[in-house]
């Protein structure tokens, strides 16, 4: 039966070709607008690690004073060096990181050859483990590394290209500042969007990965300067590097792992602990004010997917919309006047289920020919993402299988819960009342 009624929706669909073109267009274009905007938002709010997202968290401290410069009910989003170095070093946490942000010049080998700026992060060795960062060559460097200040550095591919030609480049050295530093590893593909490790400083989305990674206590010694946010809540006593480091501006981001709940209540239970011994030192004058937020409730405390993207979505879902409601007009005027053939079937014994199913398989017919059509305006749409948001959200949306998939069933559906009610209506004509009439 099912065959039959595919040739009935046929022979319907090329007796009107022009109503059929107009809905198909209106099913394209509306699935292509909202699958569009709605690889945008996928790309853009998507787990960055969802392997291990729920157990990498980022401790918050109340630094500044309520009430005072950069200060309110939420702790502040970062620290500053002497907490960050408290937590280090008493090192509560299965794996952690303090972490700033760092651009300098890389100078290659060779006469003629310019330097490169390239930017990265100062890091600890537990970084790499901890965010389970791939490698092409080497590792990163291990806990003697960072107590040691050594001059070790993991690298981009980008950049192992640029110095070095390619290849593994693992003990060759690396002039960085004027300063020679010993490649230990070489990342392989590797470029999480959003920068789920450092949002604060990075806005959550950059179009090209990092180059350069070094020990955090080495960068200090280096004075390599912060190349991120810093936010002060009075001006430090001493100018410079040295002053940032002695000083209570926030300039440093945080992850740790903990494995569990229990875990996850010691921790919060030590940075209470850790800010009442800072009260009794006289240096907080305020009650422990903390926050310990896993990575998925960080970024969205951090409003990481941009609102515009989420404005856009809803847009297309009401375009959408508005083009199921006139496919529903267009599917109702074209049932209701095929009223004598209905009420033919009726009289002669056939069930309103062989309606329902008739003119249902005709509207997913034409769920798929919009579907079809969506697919390739999708494609155009996610192409040309770029003309109208930035090149690095732009960059996230991706036509793959599963978006076609989601585009042609979505075009099917859709079009199947509009031909609903005009099919409701067209199995509940009288058959006696379009015998007399014709």
């Amino acid at each position: 039966m099912f065959a039959y009624y595919l040739e009935l929706a046929l022979r319907s669909l090329k007796r009107s070709p022009g109503l059929t073109a107009l809905m198909v267009l209106s099913i394209g274009f509306g699935v292509a607008a909202s699958m569009t905007t709605y690889a945008v938002f996928r790309g853009v709010s998507g787990d960055p690690i969802p392997w291990k997202s729920s157990k990498l968290f980022v401790p918050q401290l109340q630094i500044f004073a309520p009430g005072r410069k950069g200060s309110d009910a939420e702790p502040q989003d970062a620290l500053d060096y002497a907490d960050a170095m408290a937590l280090q070093r008493d090192h509560r946490a299965t794996l952690q990181s303090a972490m700033y942000m760092i651009s300098p010049s890389v100078i290659p080998r060779g006469a003629g050859r310019h330097p490169i700026n390239v930017t990265g992060h100062a890091v600890y060795g537990e970084f790499f483990p901890m965010l389970d960062v791939p490698f092409a060559y080497g590792s990163g460097w291990g806990a003697d590394a960072d107590s040691q200040r050594a001059a070790v550095a993991v690298i981009s591919g980008k950049l192992n290209r640029k110095v070095f030609g390619g290849g593994n480049s693992v003990g060759k050295t690396l002039n960085i500042e004027g300063r020679d530093y010993r490649v230990v590893g070489v990342l392989g593909d590797w470029n999480p969007q959003p920068r789920f490790y450092d949002v604060v400083n990075t806005g959550g989305f950059n179009s090209g990965s990092e180059d350069l990674f070094l020990p955090f206590q080495t960068a200090i010694a280096a004075g390599m300067g912060n190349n991120g946010n810093t936010n002060c809540d009075a001006v430090p006593k001493e100018s410079g590097f040295v002053g940032l480091q002695q000083s209570t501006c926030i300039w440093i981001a945080y992850l740790a792992e903990l494995d569990g709940v229990a875990a996850v209540q010691r921790y919060k239970q030590y940075l209470d602990h850790y800010a009442r011994d800072q009260q009794t030192a006289g240096r907080f004058a305020w009650a422990p004010n903390n926050r310990l937020r896993d990575l998925p409730a960080w970024l969205d405390d951090q409003h990481v997917v941009p609102s515009d993207t989420k404005v856009s979505l809803l847009v297309a879902l009401g375009l959408l919309i508005v083009c199921l409601v006139n496919t529903v007009g267009l599917l109702l005027a074209k049932f209701l006047r095929r009223s004598g053939e209905i009420g033919v079937r009726r009289a002669l014994g056939a069930p309103r289920s062989s309606i329902y199913a008739q003119f249902l398989t005709e509207a997913g017919m034409i769920g798929a020919a919009g579907g079809v059509l969506g697919l390739l305006l999708t494609g155009v749409g996610v192409a040309s993402v770029g003309l109208v948001m930035p090149k690095s959200i732009a960059a996230l949306a991706r036509l793959d299988v599963s978006l076609l998939l989601v585009t042609l069933l979505v075009a099917v559906l859709a079009t199947l819960l509009a031909g609903l009610y005009p099919t409701f209506r067209a199995s509940r004509v009288q058959p006696a009342w379009q015998l007399k009439s014709n």
